[in-house]
């Protein structure tokens, strides 16, 4: 790892050339945003606090810089000593270690924080396929070397995007345990919504079965006949006081759960300040009086629904809040496609439609990646299944 610079906090990383490499190569995304991973770390929700999810996340960002000194590649990546906040679930995997004797903590997790949503991973100057495609093995080669290095049960590549998935194929499908470039490929499922050039949401809707319209009408109605109003708000039409009552409502979802959310109010305050202009927050009031909130994050081509939480259990809010007016918003400013989270068969109903994730694993033990190896392939023949079986409840015409 000669070439790359390990680098804990990115604050030592210059703001300027980082959000250069990141338009390069990952456009407007805003969870590789300097100031999102800034949030999480001034916040300390990841970090060496004493928190009991922030202790295990400390910053391993590998840099590697041209000769003029400027960072040209930078992987931006987590020492990890749990699997919490990572919504690709692995906890198998360690107990099998165990089992055996060995460590599986600390792992390298290439992802972005408390984050399941696809994107890039890499940050270059690349202006070509061939150069994009060497920083790729010249990264993997740096991962793979760190853990050696640093004895770390191994790496993973969580949430990578479409436009690079075709390539990861190719330069990690190789059976070779010896070789560094080999990791095992796993498919997930969400449920996304893509923009068919609606221009309007009853235009969507016309999209749909009679009975599946009428359905989401009647929803849509009742909160209405209820005197629920719902406000969306962006950039600096979002207050302190408007994130501070989201805060609340957020926390109150964990603890109806017996748990607690792995953000605080400073993260949210942190990218209030700087990345408002991302931000939808989506408000349902009541004679004047705030009950819930939804808050989004978005791009030039998608928008991201994150978190959620409401005051009273009202029936059919969630589905308003957190994805009716998702939908609504993306539509009026022609974004392409609602990535509303994980898990969720009842977005399917809406016209969320089933779409496949993809990560990236290399274990250190030659065993464990061929039991992995085996494991992955029987779990996406499962998945492909499922995701066929989730279209055919879609709810448009035939």
């Amino acid at each position: 790892m000669t070439d790359f610079r390990l680098i804990t906090t990115i604050r030592d990383i210059p703001e300027a050339q980082w959000q250069a490499l990141q338009l390069n190569s990952g456009g407007t995304y805003p969870f590789l945003n300097y100031q999102f991973l800034a949030a999480l770390e001034d916040s300390g929700c990841i970090g060496t606090g004493t928190a009991t999810h922030a202790s295990g996340w400390l910053a391993h960002y590998l840099v590697r810089h041209n000769a003029q000194g400027e960072a040209e590649l930078i992987i931006p990546c987590f020492r990890k000593d749990h699997s919490y906040g990572e919504y690709v679930f692995d906890w198998s995997w360690a107990e099998a270690y165990q089992r055996y004797g060995l460590e599986y903590y600390p792992k390298l997790l290439w992802a972005v924080p408390f984050t399941p949503a696809s994107g890039p991973r890499l940050l270059h100057n690349a202006t070509s396929d061939g150069r994009r495609q060497q920083y790729w093995q010249d990264a993997i080669h740096a991962v793979h070397t760190l853990c050696a290095e640093q004895h770390l049960s191994g790496w993973h590549l969580n949430f990578i995007d479409n436009t690079t998935r075709p390539l990861l194929d190719t330069l990690c499908a190789q059976p070779r345990p010896d070789n560094p470039l080999a990791a095992v490929r796993r498919r997930g499922c969400q449920f996304h919504w893509f923009n068919q050039g609606y221009i309007s949401f009853d235009h969507y809707l016309q999209s749909f079965a009679s009975r599946k319209r009428k359905n989401v009408r009647k929803e849509r109605q009742r909160l209405q006949e209820a005197g629920i109003n719902i406000v969306q708000k962006t950039a600096d039409e979002i207050s302190t006081a408007d994130l501070h009552f989201f805060y609340q409502c957020y926390q109150l979802t964990y603890w109806r759960r017996r748990s607690q959310g792995y953000l605080n109010e400073a993260f949210f305050q942190c990218c209030r300040q700087h990345l408002s202009a991302q931000m939808l927050l989506v408000q349902a009031e009541k004679d004047g009086q705030p009950l819930a909130s939804a808050l989004y994050f978005f791009d030039d081509t998608t928008l991201y629904g994150r978190y959620w939480g409401s005051q009273q259990d009202i029936d059919g809010l969630h589905f308003e809040a957190c994805y009716y007016q998702g939908i609504e918003f993306c539509i009026k400013h022609n974004l392409q496609r609602f990535d509303p989270g994980t898990q969720g068969e009842h977005k399917i109903s809406r016209g969320f439609t089933p779409v496949s994730t993809f990560s990236y694993h290399q274990l250190m033990q030659p065993e464990f990646q061929q039991a992995v190896a085996q494991f992955a392939r029987e779990e996406e023949s499962q998945v492909i299944i499922y995701e066929q079986q989730a279209r055919s409840l879609l709810p448009f015409k035939s």
